[in-house]
């Protein structure tokens, strides 16, 4: 390598007007600085040559076209270079031209020569003019303190430059000096290198400072966050390879190591099915890679807990002995035989044909009638676990499915969780109050329930937790619910509907004996011989004190008279007491309920009918009346439009049959009708009061009286045609609890008479109708409607002040 390195004196005032141009490419040289070039282009080097055989100094100029093979043209330089002198040069065996140069002064050109291969060019000299005031002292003074943080912060830079910087007297010669030192593009210290003005060079320099001490400082936090994160693993590592060593010389052994042999152990007792064997498998592969104190490790140590935890094929063996089931049956409930059928039918298909899968019974009635304790009697009938999850509210279909494992605590749903409880795989469930369950933004529960509750998908239920299919076909599902109205179509066809619709007085009573107060007995602390009830005190409990389908008001007037005597008892004022119906009084006050029947149908106008509602059935009076008006209808008692059309269906049968009843013609162009139905805060609505509105109406407008303990159902049409209605179970019921000994009924719903208990059925007479001119025939107390020609404007009944019976608004009736 040839060397020439001749002394050479600087001067910057002998620049020569004319000089050899040398494009720089990635890198820009300031005045007073020094910069190590290679030169490699042909006409560089010509260019090189001829300079060290004169006078050594070149221009040196920006280019701003990137390097290639051809040599940059004249537009593709910067406005401004750097005139340099030679200070070192070297040529390599490769032809390579390494050069030492230092700057000398800032020029423009003003105009380019020919002749040469090389750029030649006519230069103009700008020399700095040196300025100080506050100003530009400020900005040197910020501008070396950033410098200096910025060298603290360089391990390139040697701590010396900024010392040096800081020495440097003049302001453009420092911007120069710390503006060649940073790190920034080409173009950015070229554009520093054209800002002739040294108090706007120094603001240049001052921004490109603070963007490289910017990204020092960040790289700097981001070295120590990482240097301290491996410092603190690699300290952990050594600490737990010493504590295994500790451990292994002091013979214990690893308790994360002892926890994955557990599980490996428990995952080969279940037995587990293929798929949730692999699932548990390759959770427990991932468990042994993770530390105990990792969060993911407690997530995977949970799920391999529930999967090792439920009762893949633990099941309990079926009571299939038939008179012992129907004992157990018998010794809970009184009564109910359609469910307690059901379920021995149960008992002999599993007993004949052990596989068959367990049926969807839901229990639908009113509250109070025995839905959710006939399903544990039924469990103890069968010799199966027993778990009831209830539904009442339930808007999040994840409380069924579950959550995936994705989330912050997620769980199983209820269904893997109540079969985890009851540590078998066919215990009965009991999904209390499906008829309650809602659906918002996170899901519908009743759809997640369509495969749970049905046979022919159970098999495989997979929970979004677990992620595996478990089998549910063993398991007997009994759903309950008070109305089926609200329970989707779908869902409501996979379950076997099995009504419970309520007690008679004779029942009630049996129930009460046998059950209910022997239990509130116990729970208040007093025996037998302390108290006893007769049977005239427990039938005027349940005629003047309650009036329900179910047993729990009963019960709770029981307990009522339960805690007095026990009150007495305990105050040593008495030491038993036999309670009759005369003492009733004193223990629950004056009777709350009696008999409306009598008291309401005095005058004309006034029929009685029946309505169903959620709890049971009930009475409904329906009242008429007109006044001098001009072919109006007025309906009151917060009745539905059902329930309104069929009123209007009512008056256009009796305008339209008017003579044949009885009725002058001319009497509806005269005069305004009313009708009203009782309770008005209770919304009313149905079908089936048209009978009943046609009757009350035919009794004003004929001036005749109903008979008395008479009530009457159905729906009319227009023709006096009277049509099936449902719940007549319920209505039959009420009636019969009311006192009433007729009941007229659609002729279609003379099947319904099945359900009906034979007591109450011997009690009430029953007449079938399928024409309105039979149920005038039966209700009216004359057969035959008196022509009267104009009838008579019925005065308003004036009833007799009773207590009414205690109906709580908001209960919506069903006629």
């Amino acid at each position: 390598m040839a060397d020439e390195q001749s002394p050479v004196k600087l001067d910057a005032e002998k620049v020569p007007e004319i000089l050899p141009i040398l494009p720089l490419y990635d890198a820009a040289l300031f005045p007073k600085m020094v910069l190590p070039l290679v030169v490699l282009q042909g006409e560089s080097v010509q260019l090189v040559d001829e300079a060290m055989a004169k006078d050594r100094i070149i221009g040196l100029m920006v280019s701003k076209k990137p390097e290639d093979k051809d040599t940059p043209g004249k537009e593709d330089l910067a406005a401004m270079g750097t005139s340099a002198m030679i200070l070192k040069m070297a040529k390599t065996q490769d032809n390579r031209t390494q050069l030492l140069v230092q700057g000398l002064n800032r020029f423009k050109i003003t105009a380019f020569e020919e002749g040469k291969s090389y750029l030649v060019a006519r230069v103009k000299i700008i020399k700095d003019i040196e300025t100080k005031d506050n100003e530009i002292e400020a900005l040197m003074s910020n501008l070396v303190n950033q410098f200096e943080r910025i060298v603290e912060l360089s391990p390139g830079l040697p701590p010396e430059i900024a010392q040096m910087a800081k020495s440097i007297q003049e302001a453009g010669t420092m911007a120069d000096m710390i503006a060649s030192t940073i790190n920034s593009t080409p173009m950015e210290k070229q554009k520093v290198l054209e800002t002739i003005d040294i108090k706007e060079r120094l603001k240049e320099v001052t921004r490109l400072a603070n963007h490289q001490l910017d990204i020092l400082e960040l790289g700097s936090k981001i070295q120590n966050q990482v240097k301290g994160d491996m410092d603190k693993s690699q300290r952990e590592y050594y600490l737990r390879q010493q504590l295994k060593a500790i451990k292994e010389e002091l013979g214990e052994k690893d308790e994360a190591g002892v926890e994955i042999e557990e599980y490996r152990a428990k995952i080969e007792e279940k037995n587990l099915p293929d798929e949730a064997r692999k699932e548990a498998e390759r959770e427990l592969d991932r468990l042994s890679r993770m530390h105990p104190s990792s969060a993911e490790y407690t997530v995977a140590s949970t799920y391999l807990d529930w999967i090792t935890a439920l009762p893949w094929h633990d099941r309990t063996p079926d009571n299939l002995d038939i008179k012992k089931a129907r004992k157990i049956l018998d010794d809970d409930h009184f009564g109910l035989e359609k469910p307690k059928r059901r379920i021995i039918e149960y008992l002999a298909v599993r007993k004949l044909k052990p596989e068959s899968r367990g049926p969807i019974l839901c229990f639908a009635g009113p509250p109070g009638t025995g839905k959710t304790s006939l399903g544990q009697s039924i469990a103890r009938a069968l010799g199966r676990k027993f778990h009831r999850i209830s539904l009442g509210g339930v808007r999040d279909e994840a409380e069924i499915r579950g959550h995936r494992r994705t989330y912050v605590g997620a769980l199983p749903g209820r269904i893997i969780q109540g079969l985890r409880r009851a540590e078998s795989n066919n215990p009965v469930f009991m999904l209390d109050e499906i008829d309650k369950v809602g659906s918002d933004f996170r899901g519908d529960p009743s759809s997640a329930l369509l495969e749970v509750l049905d046979p022919e998908q159970n098999f495989s239920f997979s929970d979004h937790y677990l992620d595996v299919p478990f089998d549910l076909s063993s398991v007997m599902f009994i759903t309950t619910a008070n109305i089926l109205d609200t329970i989707p179509p779908a869902l409501r066809d996979r379950m076997e509907v099995l009504m419970l619709h309520g007690y008679t007085l004779d029942e009630k009573i049996k129930i009460a004996n046998r059950y209910l107060i022997p239990r509130q007995r116990e729970e208040h602390g007093i025996t037998a011989k302390q108290i006893k009830f007769t049977n005239s005190a427990v039938k005027n409990i349940i005629t003047g004190y309650t009036r329900e389908a179910g047993l729990r008001n009963l019960e709770r007037e029981i307990a009522n008279v339960c805690r007095s005597v026990a009150t007495k008892i305990a105050q040593e004022k008495i030491k038993s007491e036999n309670v009759n119906a005369a003492d009733l009084h004193e223990y629950l006050g004056p009777v709350r309920l009696t008999s409306e029947t009598k008291t309401r149908i005095t005058t004309p106008g006034v029929a009685t009918g029946l309505a169903w509602t959620p709890t049971g059935g009930e009475l409904l009076f329906i009242e008429a009346t007109a006044m001098k008006g001009k072919k109006g209808l007025t309906l009151t008692g917060q009745l539905g439009d059902v329930m309104k059309e069929s009123a209007t269906a009512a008056l256009s049968f009796a305008r339209a049959n008017a003579s044949t009843i009885g009725i002058d013609e001319d009497f509806f162009d005269n005069h305004d009708l009313h009708i009203h139905v009782p309770a008005g805060a209770i919304p009313k609505d149905g079908p089936s009061a048209g009978v009943t509105m046609l009757t009350a109406l035919t009794s004003l407008l004929t001036n005749t009286r109903i008979r008395k303990d008479l009530a009457m159902t159905g729906e009319i049409t227009l023709r006096g045609q009277v049509l099936p209605v449902g719940g007549v179970k319920e209505k039959v019921l009420a009636a019969h609890r009311a006192g009433i000994k007729t009941v007229i009924l659609p002729a279609w719903n003379r099947k319904d008479l099945e359900d009906i208990p034979k007591k109450v059925e011997k009690d009430i007479q029953f007449h079938f109708v399928d024409k309105m001119a039979d149920v005038l025939t039966l209700a009216l107390e004359n057969k035959k409607p008196r022509v009267t020609g104009k009838p008579r404007v019925a005065k308003k009944p004036q009833a007799a002040k009773q207590p009414r019976a205690n109906k709580k608004p908001g209960k919506k009736q069903r006629t």
